[in-house]
């Protein structure tokens, strides 16, 4: 499979965030998410557990996808060890947070690279994405994209100057499924990454025709609303604890969805969500 149909995301893990992703990547999931954030993260043990992957299983670091982020000070818990110098100009905060990323992931590239949020103004932002576009041309990231970016504007200003090849949004019913960002994405070929979609959508979990979708393809309706959205061309994020949820989340990219019979129930989730 493509190891970007499904990402295993490793927010508010803390102390279990090693044996967590090591127990994800076991269970199937090839795409792991990080930042360099202690306030919510700890990236340095997604390395950790890189590395039990590789010698204990023999699972390589090429083979996994690893998306990280630059957190900008608004981002940050300032009684934390910050991972820069808040004093610094921002080209300088993001390399020597690239730097400490690349010492915690204990690897020498990142598959992705994500400016957490828009910085405090335009230029502020501009001059970041110029930072990240650096690092892709140098091998260092391969892709270069943004999250929490709910503003078409901003993305198209970035995309003017180099391309977005990643936008990493919470897509739920509370911001009405982020459709413009959604649009802008599809119509440039950007991939649409997807937090907080089932807690935050429980109508959509217990909708009636969500609910006849999975019974009829006998998966759960969170397997339901994983899949529906691969097939929206969304890249759902998960974070669950649980390795039977783990498998169940990674076995959706498999699940044959038959309208047959099922046209309504069908038209009614789509016109939820798009």
């Amino acid at each position: 499979m493509s190891p970007t149909k499904i990402i295993y995301g490793t927010a508010w893990k803390m102390e279990q965030t090693a044996s967590l992703v090591v127990a994800a990547v076991l269970q199937g999931f090839r795409a792991i998410d990080t930042a360099c954030q202690p306030k919510h993260y700890r990236e340095d043990q997604v390395g950790q557990a890189l590395q039990e992957l590789q010698e204990k299983h023999n699972i390589k670091r090429e083979d996994l996808f690893i998306q990280t982020k630059f957190t900008p000070l608004s981002g940050q818990d300032t009684t934390k060890p910050l991972p820069y110098s808040p004093t610094s100009p921002i080209s300088t905060q993001i390399t020597t947070s690239f730097t400490r990323t690349l010492s915690n992931l204990q690897t020498t590239y990142v598959d992705s690279y994500l400016l957490h949020s828009p910085l405090r103004t335009p230029e502020q932002t501009l001059e970041a994405w110029g930072v990240l576009a650096n690092l892709q041309d140098e091998g260092k990231a391969r892709l270069i994209g943004v999250s929490n970016t709910y503003d078409v504007r901003v993305l198209a200003r970035l995309h003017k100057e180099r391309k977005v090849q990643v936008v990493q949004n919470r897509w739920y019913e509370g911001n009405g499924w982020d459709k413009a960002v959604v649009a802008f994405c599809r119509e440039h070929e950007i991939m649409y990454q997807s937090f907080w979609t089932l807690t935050g959508s429980p109508s959509l979990l217990s909708h009636p025709a969500l609910l006849a979708i999975a019974q009829s393809a006998n998966i759960t309706p969170a397997q339901a609303v994983y899949r529906i959205s691969q097939l929206e061309g969304i890249v759902p994020l998960s974070g669950t604890k649980d390795e039977t949820h783990m498998r169940e989340d990674v076995e959706v990219q498999d699940v044959q969805l038959d309208e047959n019979g099922l046209d309504w129930a069908f038209d009614e989730v789509r016109e939820l969500i798009r």
